[in-house]
């Protein structure tokens, strides 16, 4: 891989079903995305077109669709399942760290977010 590049996509927020509890899989609850997506910019930055660069709108679609339409037990494979959508978006994209969280956990203490972070490389 020789991606420097990194598009960054932070706080994407998706209503979903994920969880091991099953209250967790019965009703929505908010899950926010971030997407650091590596990939070789300079043509897109040489020549000014978005044929040349990843259309970080329509990944954020494809993500939120996975996110508010599919039901994992684990953030863990909710996240590997987003790096996949990600991935085959194509070139110029070479690897992708998607970090999921979620932002009301069922736990007993007092806590802002529980989230996993995984990172994907094409091949």
């Amino acid at each position: 891989m020789t991606a420097r590049d990194r598009i960054e996509v932070r706080g994407l927020r998706v209503l979903g079903r994920h969880g091991l509890l099953p209250e967790e899989r019965e009703r929505h609850q908010p899950f926010e995305v971030d997407l650091d997506i590596e990939a070789d910019l300079s043509d897109a930055a040489r020549r000014d077109e978005l044929s040349l660069t990843v259309d970080y709108g329509a990944v954020m679609r494809r993500v939120a669709e996975l996110v508010a339409s599919e039901s994992f037990q684990l953030l863990e494979r909710l996240a590997d399942a987003i790096a996949s959508a990600v991935l085959t978006e194509g070139p110029p994209i070479e690897a992708v760290t998607v970090t999921v969280r979620k932002l009301r956990p069922p736990v007993p203490v007092e806590v802002a977010t529980v989230g996993v972070t995984v990172r994907r490389t094409i091949g």
